[in-house]
């Protein structure tokens, strides 16, 4: 059982990798010219989802140098940035996850959907051949929450336990599709009032137990609820006060 600083810290790693949408993805890139020599380590930006269990999932070409390496070995590491903006970023969140890169080879399901979500243009790489899907088993997590606050976090730390929250999966697809068609202008709320995110025409990407996930153009946002929510119905409840506190917002 985590302790209460590692559950926090395991939190704050959660929301800093769910709330971006890119990473820097680096695993070991055999030598083309010497099959004998050590594996040279590469980094290279890669777009990134997540699935309801935090597992990240990626879209690779296997044309790309990165695809390759992973072929050849399939340890990887992401790095989710948080520092963006900061006078003094290594001061700020970044989160180093470590793990395994498994290929999918039947690529539906909804680890494919939130991706789709997430980076609708994606749909149009896809299509090609050589671009497929792949799941990270994440091992360990190495969280730096700014000077002080650094720890390594299994994944049993960071484990949330999706089982619990199966049936807010199974309906996530609804929820996303009934918010952007019916209440469209909610959700710009959200985005301007709650998140200070400026501009309209915002949309709903995600929802999982711990946040929504919002998208406008290349711009994201995430919006964490107070307490993990497990069913549709509590989902129901948590978006309805997400939308009475962001009108409490315009009137004060």
């Amino acid at each position: 059982m985590a302790s209460p600083d590692s559950a926090s810290m395991a939190a704050r790693a959660r929301a800093l990798m769910r709330g971006l949408d890119r990473a820097s993805l680096a695993c070991a890139l055999p030598d083309p010219h010497h099959a004998d020599a050590p594996a040279w380590p590469y980094a290279s930006l890669v777009m990134v989802a997540h699935d309801h269990d935090l597992s990240p999932i990626l879209l690779l070409s296997d044309l790309a140098a990165h695809s390759r390496a992973i072929a050849a070995d399939d340890r990887i590491a992401l790095l989710y940035d948080g520092t963006q903006g900061l006078d003094t970023p290594l001061a700020g969140p970044r989160v180093s996850v470590l793990g395994r890169a498994r290929r999918l080879e039947k690529p539906g399901g909804p680890g494919r959907d939130r991706y789709l979500r997430r980076h609708p243009d994606s749909i149009l790489f896809e299509g090609f051949g050589d671009f497929c899907y792949y799941r990270m088993v994440i091992e360990r997590v190495h969280l730096i929450g700014g000077f002080g606050h650094i720890r390594w976090l299994s994944s049993e730390d960071i484990d949330l336990n999706s089982r619990e929250s199966a049936a807010l999966a199974e309906s996530e697809a609804d929820i996303v599709t009934h918010m952007n068609q019916d209440h469209a202008s909610t959700i710009d709320l959200y985005a301007n009032r709650l998140l200070h995110l400026p501009e309209a025409g915002w949309r709903m990407t995600g929802i999982d137990q711990e946040g929504i996930d919002l998208r406008r153009g290349g711009r994201v946002g995430r919006l964490s609820f107070d307490k993990p929510v497990r069913t549709p119905g509590a989902a129901r409840r948590a978006l309805s006060d997400f939308a009475r506190k962001a009108r409490e917002v315009g009137h004060e």
